[in-house]
């Protein structure tokens, strides 16, 4: 019997992320307090927050079963960037991005209830991004992708355009490692392919 595998997340590209590799997630969103963690460092921030997120779901399960909790951040310059707040706010974000490389980290926590073990990671992909012009900006704002997303952009969709170079893990970008989430796996004991759903092509 497979264990069960559960999302603590309610990012649809963490779903789908997912699913294209043959697990099928429960997908439980944790509602976490991220205005609670104030840290300015973006590696500790990324990695309490899906810490945080995990752990809030895990609560709330029986064993056994695996609890994943992620979270994005962009670091461009030193500064510290979450989704934007508005069209606006997004296009303000690329004028700032355009032609510059910045770090996309991800935290991931895996928990284990059934072993009741818990591992932190996290992963760094760079992003170089394209010259756009302020009318490429602001038509890709007013689509309204870039503000669901921790950098202000979708690699796996329209904002893949405008990305000229990654230098790192792909699937990183879109919202969580897959080769660490193998990695972590692994660690615990876990082979990726027995938690492939049987529905999965």
């Amino acid at each position: 019997m497979t264990i069960p595998f559960i999302l603590a997340s309610a990012s649809p590209a963490r779903r789908q992320l997912l699913k294209t590799v043959g697990i099928d997630p429960v997908v439980l969103p944790s509602h976490f307090d991220e205005t609670q963690i104030t840290t300015t460092d973006p590696e500790a921030l990324v990695t309490t927050l899906a810490t945080g997120k995990a752990e809030v779901v895990a609560h709330q399960q029986q064993p056994p079963a695996l609890v994943l909790g992620c979270d994005s951040v962009l670091e461009l310059g030193g500064e510290i960037y979450g989704k934007p707040q508005g069209i606006e706010d997004a296009i303000a974000r690329w004028q700032t991005m355009r032609g510059q490389t910045g770090r996309l980290l991800t935290g991931h926590t895996l928990i284990d209830l059934k072993q009741n073990r818990q591992l932190v990671r996290c992963q760094i992909t760079e992003v170089d991004f394209a010259p756009l012009t302020d009318g490429q900006i602001r038509a890709y704002a007013e689509t309204s992708e870039p503000l669901h997303c921790a950098g202000c952009f979708a690699l796996d969709g329209r904002g893949g355009l405008f990305v000229d170079q990654i230098r790192g893990c792909h699937s990183n970008v879109i919202g969580l490692s897959l080769p660490l989430l193998r990695q972590m796996l692994l660690e615990l004991g876990y082979n990726v392919t027995d938690l492939w759903s049987s529905e999965s092509p």
